[in-house]
């Protein structure tokens, strides 16, 4: 129920379909289709779907933290934080940085994380798993467990595969086909 919600809210603010190839991707290549989930991740409604259904993706390995590559993760960290406090099972949310800082405490990961501990990289979408596994490899370099992985939407393009090579855990909410299949019925 929460999933198909989820869905229907992403098609109507965060999903564009077009039938010829016009939305440039991040890697440069054209595509028919096109997700921007902030409209998505940063509203109510969708914050606290968004939430609810990754908590309920990452409950089963019981991590200490939650979190991704900025800015794409991070709304999506602290609601499945805020739903993890909500059912008694507290996860901390951090955010792993694009660049690294060059003053104070040289960090990767912002947020009350400690070497050792269980971590979900979570991403919005993962089309190659490019900044996925950038926010794996980070993670790991400041001593994080990655145990699992998490995406809120897979293009369907191979990335999911890719991110398996480092990764043995991982998972996706919504794919390239629950939401074709919602514009298109």
């Amino acid at each position: 129920m929460m999933r198909q919600e989820l869905i229907k809210m992403i098609c109507e603010k965060s999903f564009k379909y077009s039938d010829k190839p016009v939305f440039k991707l991040a890697s440069g290549a054209l595509s028919s289709f096109y997700v921007n989930c902030k409209p998505t991740t940063l509203h109510p409604r969708g914050m606290y779907l968004v939430g609810h259904l990754v908590f309920e993706a990452i409950k089963d390995v019981v991590p200490d933290g939650v979190g991704g590559l900025t800015f794409g993760a991070d709304p999506i960290a602290v609601a499945t934080s805020f739903a993890s406090e909500l059912n008694h099972m507290p996860v901390k949310a951090f955010s792993i940085r694009k660049t690294q800082k060059d003053h104070g405490i040289v960090n990767w990961v912002e947020g009350d994380m400690a070497s050792g501990e269980r971590v979900v990289i979570i991403e919005d979408v993962v089309t190659t798993g490019g900044s996925t596994i950038k926010a794996i490899d980070r993670a790991r370099s400041t001593g994080l467990d990655v145990v699992k992985v998490v995406t809120l939407i897979d293009r369907q393009e191979g990335g999911m595969e890719n991110i398996k090579n480092y990764v043995n855990d991982v998972v996706s909410i919504i794919t390239r086909d629950d939401l074709m299949t919602m514009i298109t019925s």
